[in-house]
């Protein structure tokens, strides 16, 4: 498991270390886009054992439906992986859950009665039939055998009289044809009076067969087609040994076909082409024309009302010279850390300075860049225009950063009190000095007013001095042989108060220690291990007696081999001296914060003289402080009692930052109003324009414009024209001619499936007749011209429209009904009163609405459960806040509907 050598692993196994991937920016926005399919029809849901539908159903069976979800590229319809367009607008989910009604199975009639066997000698069969009265819906049982068959009890055929089979074929529908208008009056003058009823049928079978039509009518013909029995040796005979139930329809309403017609083109439009660049990008014009009629039938579709195609302004002298775009970005802003979820706690509110990690942003813009006409000097406008204009990824937006945490300064404990030193080595009158002890900053203060405290103390003493003997020990130098009693030579050097070497003559008042006894063990003596240092003197300024006392020790290391100098007695191994170096009274100097930076006449010379880096200044100014002497238990004393040597300096030089006034960009060009027209109800169209901020003031500069998006409604948007489609009551319904359905047995009575046509037409705003082409443009698709019609026979069951359903309450369990019920002599027909076949009340389960949670977005960092009661959130508190252990990650759940679309969180959940 330990990583080694790259030359140790087979080469041509290596994992490949790069590969190419897409970086969705954006700006491709306006590039991709989901292709969402239809659903597909409702499908049972199977159950754990692979079962559809096994639970008895009562009104609704639930179940699935899906469809296709591609993100594809807009200009070629490729598909692209999923993720792009995820980065824009959420996946539309691919399966939504629907209902099923319940399955309703095939009801057929009585068997008829056998037919009669043939006369002759060939094997004849007798037939049965049934007819379907409600086919199978939604998976119900299927229909069953609706012919039966048996032999008939026939003698033999003699010789050459051989048995046939025979089969029907159906042949291919003729063209849609107009009736003649013989068959038209024929119609009028054969129809019997059925009462007021009939009247009315027998209208309406006339008005489809007008001889002269206006444009935007419909003509409604009939078409045939033929149908032949063929014996099994390929000769036609008669029908009947054909025997099929129901018999081929071969004829039936139709409606005349018609072409769609248009206008002639109208004139070119001018070329959008109006600057040059190089030999890339052309420009393009176009022409329109428009709808006269619509198509009818299976006439030909309306061809494209809209053509385009390149071209070019002129010569390419005569063109401005089209401008460039370049991307530019403002200065980045503060860096701001993001807010963890709890700190939307107001009892967070005040606690303010987050720090860490975070991010900091800019503004990026695109700008024009123009050439001046023959000087070849690029001029830039830094106006900002639309980012689409620039080529190119735009440079980034946002960058990480780090807010320094608040610390507290944080120092060392204090060092021994040092000798007693003349506080001016120069001037060495008077027998007073001072003994000094100091400490070090281990952590500096950040992000805070206060400052560090003092750092050095003082007492006053006798009998100071200048300089002193710093004392190095030498080696052991044993009197005889390798071991035993010796001198150790001491090697001194005078140094001043400050720690320098200086030389000896000023340390010859002070006695200079050079020899001091020693002793190396021998091999057979006890060894004892070297004294340690002296404790802390211990003392307490409470008690009378200021003096405390130290200890050191020593150790054995090794006891004596015999004949061998022995240890010393557990006595001599402590030693014990008296002391005072903790005084209970000490004196330092204190000091006032610095006050803010400003100028100051003594100091502008220095300006030449000073090099300050990093940002740019303006001049050198001065800070000043107060500094005051303190006594430790009292407060503040006269300066004399502290050292004026380490007195802090009480002004010290300073930079002033340059003022820095805000810098805006020129407002942008309003944003064009459309062109095309818009709706007269259409609310106000507005237009905007906006600025940007490239640098905030700063240093007391001049401040930022509070104005940045400014918006003005537009003028003189032309208001669209208003077309609307006016449809006309619906003609009767109309039938194939009686003399083409006379021809045909069993289908003597007027009744069945035809056809009915209405009127459309196009009316301006002030209810005028205007042409098709109008309300195909503004108005939208036509309404349907056709649609089949049912003229019930004698024997067929009527029933009234079905009623609206009744209302659904907001539960997704309830259900809704609608109703219809028997009209005419249906009343009185039992087949018609049998409810299982047609069926007066209809339930099903209301619609619901259903939505879906998913998770939306990353996790969050660990948070730990458990820390401070009260987090100071931008201070580091030592030791109280956990840093590991348990905790948890939080990630937001976002609810989206069926269409994919993001809709209130309370909807997928009553929790919250």
């Amino acid at each position: 498991g330990w990583t080694t050598y790259h030359v140790n692993c087979d080469q041509k196994d290596k994992p490949e270390s790069q590969r190419r991937c897409f970086k969705v920016c954006d700006w491709h926005l306006e590039l991709f886009e989901w292709e969402v399919s239809g659903w597909d029809r409702c499908g049972l849901v199977p159950f754990a054992g692979g079962e559809v539908g096994a639970e008895a159903c009562v009104t609704a069976q639930h179940g699935l439906q899906h469809r296709s979800v591609r993100c594809l590229q807009k200009l070629n319809r490729t598909v692209v992986a999923n993720e792009i367009c995820e980065y824009f607008i959420p996946q539309p989910p691919a399966e939504q859950a629907c209902l099923v009604p319940c399955p309703r199975d095939c009801v057929v009639s009585e068997f008829s009665s056998w037919s009669e066997c043939g006369t002759g000698c060939a094997k004849s069969l007798q037939h049965r039939t049934r007819v379907v009265i409600a086919p199978p819906l939604y998976g119900g049982t299927p229909c069953p055998n609706l012919t039966e068959s048996r032999a008939c009890g026939t003698p033999a055929c003699p010789p050459g009289e051989e048995e046939h089979t025979y089969s029907l074929r159906v042949g291919s529908w003729g063209e849609c044809q107009l009736p003649h208008p013989k068959d038209v009056d024929l119609v009028g003058r054969t129809m019997p009076d059925l009462g007021s009823d009939s009247g009315e049928r027998t209208k309406s079978r006339l008005q489809g067969y007008k001889p002269h039509h206006r444009p935007g009518e419909v003509e409604i013909g009939y078409q045939t087609r033929g149908i032949r029995c063929v014996r099994s040796d390929g000769k036609n005979t008669a029908l009947s040994l054909c025997l099929q139930d129901p018999m081929p329809l071969t004829f039936k309403s139709c409606v005349v076909a018609r072409d769609c017609e248009t206008s002639e083109w109208s004139a070119w439009s001018a070329c959008s082409r109006t600057c040059g660049w190089g030999d890339l990008a052309p420009g393009f014009r176009s022409r329109r024309r428009s709808v006269r009629s619509v198509a009818v039938g299976a006439g030909k579709q309306c061809p494209e009302l809209e053509e385009r195609e390149a071209c070019s302004a002129g010569g390419k002298e005569l063109l401005q010279p089209c401008p460039r775009f370049a991307w530019r970005t403002s200065e980045w802003k503060a860096c701001r850390v993001s807010h963890l979820p709890d700190q939307q706690d107001p009892r967070h509110h005040k606690h303010i300075g987050l720090c860490g990690g975070g991010i900091q942003t800019r503004e990026v813009y695109c700008v024009q860049i123009t050439t001046e006409l023959g000087m070849h000097r690029l001029k830039e406008v830094t106006r900002p225009v639309d980012g689409k204009l620039c080529l190119g990824p735009a440079p980034s937006a946002s960058q990480l950063c780090n807010v320094p945490c608040l610390s507290q300064c944080m120092v060392s404990t204090w060092s021994v009190w040092g000798p007693c030193l003349h506080e001016n080595c120069q001037d060495r009158h008077g027998r007073r000095g001072f003994r000094m002890r100091q400490r070090q900053v281990i952590v500096d203060p950040v992000g805070t007013l206060a400052g560090c405290p003092h750092l050095i103390e003082s007492i006053p003493c006798e009998d100071p001095v200048c300089y002193e003997w710093i004392v190095s020990e030498g080696i052991c130098v044993t009197d005889h042989g390798k071991c035993g009693p010796g001198n150790r030579f001491l090697t001194a050097v005078c140094k001043n108060k400050k720690g320098e070497e200086v030389p000896h003559h000023l340390c010859s008042e002070l006695p200079r220690p050079e020899v001091v006894a020693c002793e190396i063990p021998c091999a057979m003596d006890c060894v004892v291990s070297e004294w340690s240092p002296w404790s802390p003197c211990s003392h307490s300024c409470s008690s009378k007696n200021a003096e405390g006392s130290q200890s050191r020790s020593r150790s054995i290391l090794a006891l004596p081999a015999e004949g061998g100098k022995a240890c010393p007695p557990d006595r001599a191994l402590q030693e014990h001296r008296a002391c005072n170096d903790h005084p209970c009274v000490h004196f330092f100097w204190e000091t006032s914060p610095w006050s803010s930076c400003s100028e100051d006449a003594l100091v502008t010379a220095l300006n030449a003289t000073m090099d300050w880096s990093g940002e740019a200044t303006c001049g050198v100014g001065v800070q000043i402080r107060k500094v005051f002497c303190m006594k430790s238990s009292s407060g503040q004393v006269t300066p004399k009692r502290c050292p004026e040597s380490i007195r802090p300096e009480t002004v010290r030089p300073c930079r002033l930052l340059c003022k820095k006034d805000c810098v805006v960009t020129p407002f942008s060009e309003w944003t064009r109003c459309p062109t095309a027209c818009q709706p007269g109800n259409a609310t106000a169209v507005k237009q905007s324009r906006y600025r940007i901020i490239v640098q905030d003031a700063a240093n007391g500069g001049q401040a930022c414009p509070d104005t940045l998006y400014e918006e003005r409604e537009c003028e003189d948007i032309p208001v669209c024209p208003v077309y609307r489609w006016k449809t006309h009551r619906w003609s009767h319904c109309v039938l194939v001619p009686d003399s083409v359905r006379q021809g045909v047995p069993g289908h003597n009575e007027a009744c069945g499936h035809g056809l009915q046509s209405r009127a459309v037409t196009c009316l301006s705003e002030h209810n005028d007749s205007a042409d098709v082409g109008d309300c195909v443009r503004w108005a939208g698709a036509m309404p349907s011209l056709v649609q089949e019609c049912l003229v019930p026979c004698k024997d067929d069951c009527t029933f009234t429209p079905w009623s609206k359903f009744t209302a659904c309450s907001s539960d997704c369990e309830s259900t809704r009904s609608r109703r219809r019920s028997l009209t005419g002599r249906s009343r009185k027909r039992d087949k018609c009163q049998n409810t299982e076949v047609y069926p007066q009340v209809e339930t099903e389960l209301c619609p619901c609405e259903v939505f879906t949670s998913q998770p939306h977005g990353n996790w969050s960092d660990c948070i730990i459960e458990g820390g401070t009661s009260e987090p100071q959130l931008g201070m580091r508190s030592h030791g109280d806040a956990k840093e590991c252990g348990e905790g948890v990650r939080l990630r937001a759940i976002a609810c989206y509907d069926k269409t994919g679309r993001l809709v209130e969180p309370s909807r997928c959940s009553s929790s919250g």
